[in-house]
């Protein structure tokens, strides 16, 4: 069945305590959730079942998006750049400042689906990111660029290292002109 719209997410995670420049507080997390939740109840995308939604897992925006589009019936693709166990040691089962967070991913992770890592078509000369993202774009868009729409909770600036959020928003604004970028620098004020 050829999806209404395909849903396309990349976010930054939620801040490991200490992090040096704060990019997403936990704290911030309803507000994210609810801007996720917003856009994707807006006339623009009245996301639902008939929508496919894919992301990769981390936690943050990933689960954040992931947990709202399947509170809306839309099918969910999880893309993950290593197995699961290092997945889940490297990007989810993170510390966090409060104890409200774990509980949370927990819940999150026991709803998604994880697609096998062998799917992924290797790149040269890629980072494990760049690798999934572009996988993520690639998957996307086999059902046709007019279906993609790409959304972005991100604060405009480069990230920790290759293969993060401005990585798939500068390689999905190549590929769709549907792009709504969540701007954190104004969700946080």
């Amino acid at each position: 069945m050829t999806p209404r719209n395909v849903l396309l997410f990349s976010g930054h995670m939620i801040d490991a305590p200490g992090r040096k420049e704060p990019r997403f507080p936990a704290s911030k997390e309803v507000v994210a959730a609810d801007a996720i939740a917003k856009l994707l109840d807006s006339p623009e995308l009245g996301a639902s079942s008939g929508d496919l939604a894919i992301c990769g897992g981390a936690c943050g925006g990933d689960l954040l998006f992931a947990e709202a589009c399947l509170a809306r019936g839309a099918k969910l693709e999880l893309h993950i750049p290593f197995d699961e166990p290092a997945f889940l040691a490297e990007s989810v089962d993170l510390p966090t400042p409060t104890g409200g967070s774990g509980s949370l991913r927990q819940r999150r992770r026991r709803r998604c689906m994880w697609r096998p890592r062998s799917l992924v078509r290797l790149l040269p000369a890629t980072t494990p990111y760049e690798r999934n993202n572009m996988w993520m774009l690639d998957s996307a868009a086999r059902f046709g660029p007019e279906k993609v729409v790409f959304i972005c909770l991100w604060n405009g600036k480069g990230g920790d290292g290759p293969g993060g959020a401005k990585h798939l928003m500068d390689e999905a604004g190549r590929k769709t002109e549907r792009v709504y970028w969540l701007d954190t620098r104004k969700l946080w004020s």
